[in-house]
């Protein structure tokens, strides 16, 4: 090759060298911003743990225990050798007759310089005595202020000589799902103990109404309950509740309860020794892709009312088969969202409740009532006219259908004012029994219509077709509970 060649060639890869450079430059720069937004793992949790450590309590609670009477729980009951067991406790005296004591171990954290603790509602639940260790090696009694079971929720009071170093709770909202946590507690008696890990999901449900758990892998073991997690700020926002484990042990399924749940709770057992939630007064269920489109709605979100019984929400004037959207200023996305929200809400506060009543939007004013003084409200009897005297039978989507007569009523075991179709059987290829319809339901709307003939639900059924609807809405009764079920109305052709 020409020495002009090789130069003009050295030339031409020169803006080639140059402008590689500047890629590979790029690329560097960016891959150390995106570095700079994600958090690394801390060095070490040694300063954080010493800093909070003093404000973590273990928790040891004692409970008397009733004596045994006999051998039971030895051997089973009539068995050969329950009187050897007998004379042999006989033998050795009545103190297998005499009260006993349990202890039971668990984690707290203190709130408050005066000595307010938080902890687990089965932590110190039946406890006749509650001692308190802290860090230091000091020790006091405690004094149980109330609890939440709903929320497995307890506040203690202790009294101590001077002030107490304390935490403060944390914004739980802020929390995202990989940011750093610190777990600190008792775990299975062993004594101040540190956990580190992560926030796994958000939001999680496990069997309470107002759940709202913080899911972690930070180790979470027996002992732990009631102990605080902490974010890297050091502020508290959860408190450790449940692990799913399928032998005892952290498998790192952790649950905490959210401090935005735990706050309200504290703040009301502490001004009243227990809680004060919201209640609107109506039965509700979500609102699914096939009711939406029964109801004609352009999304499925809101919480559909299936029965109104007296209270705040039927003095306000909310119907059944209204779709609540918006409940105070906060838009309704589902039924659990409106529990928690209503709960939430101040008791006797007057709120502005937006429905969707057959395609419009009404806005309703509803004062609030207390939710621990209506527990176990019954619903009110459906209103009707009187019911045909004769009683005909159907068979509408996959549905055997009679109206309720008298006779039928006292089969069913029915309120004599029960008004409605009686749902004699079911096919089992059908759509309605894949969607829980059962023989013994009462079918008492569709459409949000009442009925109490066939004539009713066939009119309710041509309605929908002619308005262009692909399913129709019914509200179904079983023993008492509403709940409301749409059916394709293809399959009542």
């Amino acid at each position: 090759m020409k020495p002009q060649t090789q130069a003009l060639m050295r030339d031409q890869a020169t803006p080639l060298r140059l402008f590689w450079l500047g890629t590979l430059s790029m690329v560097l720069i960016l891959s150390q911003s995106l570095m700079a937004h994600a958090r690394g793992a801390p060095e070490s949790f040694a300063d954080l743990a010493e800093q909070i450590s003093p404000s973590v309590v273990n928790i040891t609670t004692s409970t008397t225990v009733a004596g045994r009477t006999g051998p039971q729980g030895i051997v089973p009951e009539g068995s050969p050798f329950e009187d050897f067991f007998r004379e042999f406790q006989d033998r050795n005296g009545p103190q297998g007759d005499r009260p006993r004591r349990s202890s039971a171990l668990g984690s707290g954290f203190v709130i408050s310089e005066d000595g307010f603790i938080v902890t687990n509602n089965h932590v110190i639940e039946g406890a006749d005595e509650i001692q308190i260790e802290f860090f230091e090696g000091m020790e006091l009694p405690a004094q149980l202020i109330g609890t939440d079971p709903n929320t497995d929720i307890a506040l203690l009071k202790v009294e101590a000589d001077g002030p107490l170093k304390f935490v403060n709770f944390g914004d739980s909202d802020t929390a995202r799902v990989g940011d750093w946590v610190m777990a600190m507690g008792n775990p299975l008696g062993q004594g101040f103990s540190v956990s580190a890990g992560i926030v796994s999901a958000r939001n999680r449900a496990l069997s309470g109404t107002y759940d709202d758990y913080i899911q972690t892998d930070a180790a979470i073991n027996r002992g732990n309950s009631g102990g605080p997690l902490f974010n890297m700020d050091g502020d508290v926002i959860g408190v450790n509740t449940a692990i799913l484990s399928p032998n005892g042990g952290s498998i790192g399924i952790g649950f905490s309860m959210a401090s935005n749940v735990v706050t309200r709770v504290v703040d009301q057992l502490k001004e009243f020794g227990e809680t004060r939630r919201g209640w609107l007064g109506v039965r509700i269920q979500d609102v699914t892709d096939d009711v939406a489109e029964a109801l004609g709605l352009p999304e499925a979100k809101g919480a559909l009312v299936s029965d109104v019984p007296d209270g705040p929400a039927k003095e306000g004037g909310v119907l059944a088969g209204d779709v609540i959207v918006s409940f105070d200023g906060v838009e309704v996305i589902d039924t659990r969202q409106l529990v928690r929200v209503v709960a939430n809400t101040q008791v006797g506060k007057s709120v502005r409740v937006v429905v969707n009543r057959e395609g419009e939007t009404e806005t309703l004013k509803i004062t609030l009532g207390r939710r621990e003084e209506a527990e176990g409200a019954v619903p009110a009897a459906m209103p009707g006219e009187e019911e045909p005297d004769a009683p005909v039978t159907a068979d509408i989507m996959g549905l055997t259908l009679q109206p309720l007569s008298d006779e039928l009523r006292a089969e069913m075991e029915l309120d004599e004012s029960a008004k409605g179709l009686a749902v004699m059987s079911v096919d089992e290829t059908s759509e309605a029994f894949e969607k829980g319809l059962r023989a013994g339901d009462i079918i008492t709307e569709a459409s949000q219509s009442q009925v109490l003939s066939i004539d009713d639900l066939e009119a309710r059924i041509e309605e929908a077709k002619e308005a262009g609807r692909k399913s129709i809405l019914l509200l179904v009764r079983r023993g008492g509970d509403p709940r409301f079920v749409a059916l394709s109305l293809e399959s009542g052709e």
